[in-house]
Parts: structure tokens; sequence; C-alpha cells
């Protein structure tokens, strides 16, 4: 059952009824309780419902399954919709994304109109002035061609394009706070002297709540971006002065294509090489706003658009209290697998391999549990670092995610979280945490970590790693990483309950009554701010 405090009461029905599509991902699962507060009801289009089920304000929302391509599961999804927001895009699922979204659009926008929706609202990018679209980079060129198709539609539209968004989580944030932390003295490409307008999420968010009481006839992009016109290198170095980090030195290097330009953004930051490309070729491009009419129907109030190192303080204000709500890393993966899990009763069969380990614990299930809800990020995998970084680095090195995804908070999980390279597929708070891979395998793997209680009432950890290969390569694989899973797997299962049990010694060394409120907010959930507003996103 799950700790997080109760949801507040449903808001009346007298708004608008929308539907967001791409509510897991880093936007939709902000703009979601923005518009809960703003009075108006909410359904989430969702491919795994469950992967909503853990957010705050999972029981303020409609949740349905469907997908932007599958006209089926849209129909009923529209039904009764004033207001549709388009917030999906398929911008790493490999070299054919321009005609996955391509389609994705079409089929949203032919069903929108024939279910007599109102109105549709799509966030899309900030494109150049004079760049014939052929020239775009293929991620602006894509998001120019979606924002132009549901124009199209028949159905009153507003599509907002915004060029770097700047908000704690966001892939641009992340991006430019990796490269600014860790390199003091930067090679770059030509692109950090490209002008951009950044804006921060929170106005990014108000002119899309704000956007559903435009009037019927009006139809049209508009071009969104905060007061400040800067250069990457200049969002760089004012970076470093809001972080209070020495002056970097950056050296522009014009030889720098796109594409190592990806790789080294890959090797520095939590943004793998897959998605760090189509933002890299983007950047080449100036992209200013060229009008801000948007404010004759979201006006801006005192402080808005928020200046761009305001933006970067409450940013990283939200990063050091942890208190993150959403990541680029949300959205799952495009491609993940999402097979049934290999002892379900519709798992099709074939081999399957499994190392278990079970150890006795002189701990609480609760005290045990927290050790397990801690996994990863900055606490690691309880076992031979060396190995996981050296499995981190071989990932990116191949394209994959690696290690540097991290976690979205320090303490607490939910269904659909990004860890390292793996993504929480189920949890069962106090009782099991399984982990769906997302490394580059030849197969299928998962890890599960359970809590249980013996016969006699004492606390047991069950761990349990299953892989289904994938032809001969998936054979070959687990047969060469089998020798070290006595280091690995072993080792992991030991040190997390040793953690347990530590936990439990220095609990036994504090006053009872200290202990006991430990718990007591453990149990509550406050201890990670679960409760906190959703509005004021940073």
């Amino acid at each position: 059952m799950s700790t997080y405090p109760p949801n507040p009461a449903p808001a009346p029905a007298t708004g608008l009824r929308c539907l967001v599509t791409g509510a897991g991902g880093y936007i939709g699962g902000r703009l979601v309780p923005e518009l809960l507060d703003a009075g108006h009801r909410v359904r989430c289009l969702a491919r795994t419902p469950a992967h909503l089920r853990d957010h705050p304000w999972a029981g303020r929302a409609e949740v349905v399954r469907g997908d932007v391509t599958d006209a089926a599961s849209l129909r009923p999804a529209l039904r009764g919709v004033d207001v549709a927001y388009y917030l999906v895009h398929s911008l790493a699922s490999g070299r054919d994304f321009e005609e996955t979204d391509r389609r994705a659009a079409t089929t949203f926008a032919a069903e929108a109109r024939a279910a007599g929706v109102g109105r549709i609202v799509y966030l899309g990018g900030l494109t150049p002035r004079g760049v014939p679209e052929q020239d775009l980079s293929p991620h602006l060129r894509s998001r120019a061609e979606v924002g132009r198709i549901l124009l199209d539609s028949g159905v009153p539209t507003t599509v907002l394009r915004a060029a770097v968004v700047i908000g704690s989580g966001s892939a641009s944030f992340e991006m430019l706070r990796y490269l600014t932390e860790r390199l003091p003295v930067m090679v770059t490409p030509s692109w950090v002297s490209t002008r951009v307008q950044p804006i921060a999420v929170r106005d990014v968010l108000r002119y899309l709540v704000g956007s559903a009481h435009m009037p019927p006839h009006v139809s049209r992009a508009f071009d969104i971006g905060g007061p400040d016109l800067l250069t990457y290198r200049d969002m760089m170095l004012r970076y470093a002065a809001v972080a209070r980090l020495p002056r970097r030195l950056i050296l522009p290097v014009p030889m720098l294509t796109p594409r190592l330009s990806s790789q080294w953004i890959g090797l520095v930051t939590p943004v793998p090489a897959a998605l760090a490309r189509p933002l890299a070729e983007s950047l080449k491009h100036e992209v200013v706003c060229a009008e801000h009419d948007i404010g004759q129907y979201v006006p801006d109030g005192p402080g808005t658009p928020v200046p761009f190192d305001r933006a970067l303080a409450l940013a990283l204000e939200r990063v050091k209290e942890a208190r993150v709500t959403t990541r680029w890393s949300n959205a799952s993966l495009p491609g993940a697998p999402s097979d049934p899990l290999p002892t379900d009763p519709d798992w099709a069969g074939g081999s399957l391999y499994t190392d278990e380990r079970e150890r006795a614990v002189a701990a609480s299930p609760q005290q045990l549990w927290q050790v397990i809800e801690g996994v990863g990020g900055a606490n690691g995998w309880y076992s031979f670092p060396l190995a996981w970084a050296v499995r981190g680095r071989l990932d990116r090195l191949v394209g994959g995610v690696g290690l540097g995804r991290g976690r979205r908070d320090a303490r607490r999980l939910r269904v659909g979280d990004a860890l390292d390279f793996w993504r929480v597929e189920e949890i069962e708070r106090g009782r099991l945490l399984r982990l769906r891979a997302e490394m580059r395998l030849p197969g299928l793997a998962w890890l599960e970590m359970r809590v249980e209680r013996d016969a006699a009432g004492a606390t047991r950890y069950h761990q349990r790693a299953l892989f289904h290969p994938r032809g001969l390569a998936g054979q070959l694989y687990w047969w060469s990483v089998a020798p070290f899973h006595a280091v690995v797997f072993g080792g992991m299962a030991r040190n997390i309950a040793r953690t347990a049990e530590r936990t439990a010694a220095e609990s036994a060394d504090e006053p009872s009554g200290d202990a006991g409120a430990a718990e007591a907010a453990q149990a509550a959930g406050t201890a990670d701010g679960g409760g906190q507003p959703a509005g004021g996103a940073q």
C-alpha cells in the first residue's frame, strides 16, 4: 500500500475536460497538476497506465490506456474532450523518428477532428527565421511538421514554439549543468556561439495552461521565450556564476561535428548520445522569438517571463532540495521492451536464466525496505563498484543510457522512474521492487528485490536476477558474465543485508522516542516531501 499522503479531493467539475498525452514525460507530468489546480478535469493517455500510478496527482486525474499511433485507442480517450494537449515525440527512437512523429500526428489530428475536440495545444520547437524547412536539423524539422499537421487538422490549434527549456530535470538544463560543473576548461563546438532564447519551465506551463481558453477563431503558432537572448557560451558562464563556480574557460573548435559533439555530451553528462545528437544539431541554428503575440491571450504578470538567471536559481534550488518532480528520463525509451515478466502466466516461454540469493536479516522489514528503495544513484549498487562503473561506461559507448541517469529522488521511487540503467517496473512499497533493464543487451533482463518474513517472523531478503536471451548472442552473453555473479549479485545481497542490519543497530542505540518518530515519518511518507504542492515547478 502506498505511503504517500492522501491526494486532495478532486476539483469541482466546472472546468474544461483536458486530455494530456505524454503525461509520463517531463512537461506532461508537470502540466497535469497545473491543470487540476486551475480547476480543469484531466484525462491522461498512457501506453502503460501503471507508470502514472504513483504520481502525487494520480488520484485526481482519469487515466486511460492508449497510444497516439492507434486510432482505435484514441477514440474513447478523445470523447467529450474540450482541449487536447499533444506532448509526445519520438526523438530518440532511431533514424525513422520523423516518420513515426508524422504518422502519430496525422492519426491524432484526424481523431481529434472526428471527436469534436474544441482545441489542440502542441508544444513544439522554435525554428530559425529565414531557414527553409528542409535545411533544419531533423529534430526541428519534425517539430515544425507536426505543428503544421495539427494546424491543418480542422481543429482550432495552438502551437507553442520554444527553444531551450530551463527547469530542474530538463534535458537542456542537465546538459548545461553537467558540462559546466564537470569541465572547468572546455573545448567546445562552434554552436556555443549561436544565439538562443531560453525559457523557464514555469513559463512554458503557464502558457500551456492559459492556451486552453483561447478564442475559437485563434488557430496559429506562437513563439515563446524568456527575456534573455544568449549564446550557449553565455549560458554556461552564467550557470557557473549562479552556481558559484570558478569562471570557466571555453575554447570553441569549429571542426567538432554534431556527431562528435553528441558523443562528447554523452560521455560528460547523463544525457545519452541518442538524445544529445538531435539537440546538438538544433543548436547550430539561431533560435530567437520573432514575436510575443502569446501575451495577448496569456498575459505576462509581474516577474514573468522569468529571467534566465532566476530560472537557473530555481532549478538549482529544486535539485539541492531533492524536489525534482519530473526529469527528461521520465518517459520510457522508445523501443524499450514491454514484454511480460518471464514468470507471468502469459509469457511465451523459451530459455530463461536466473540468479537467486536469499539472506536472513537482523533488522525490521521497514529498515530493509529503506535500503532497497535507496539503491542506485549516489548510493550505488552495494557490490563491486568498479564492475558497475565499467558496465555503465560500456553501455554508453554502444549508445545505451549507462549509469548517468541516476535517480529522480534520493529516497523515494515510483513506477516508471529511471534508475541508472534500469527502470522501475513494479513497486509494492515495503515488499517488492522490480527493475527492468534498459542497458543494451542481447535479451531482456530484470532485477527483483523482496522483503519477506519466514515462519518464525524473522526478516529475510530475497533477490532474483532474470535474463531471457535473444539468440546465440544472448546465450554467449549470459555465460560470459556468469562467473562474476557470485561477486556482483552475491555481494549485493550480502551488503544490502549488512546495511539494513547496521541501520537497525544504530537505531537501537538511539533514544526510543527519536527512533519512533523517524519510523513514523518514514511510514507517513513525509521524509521525501511526498505531499509537496505541484504548483510552482522549477
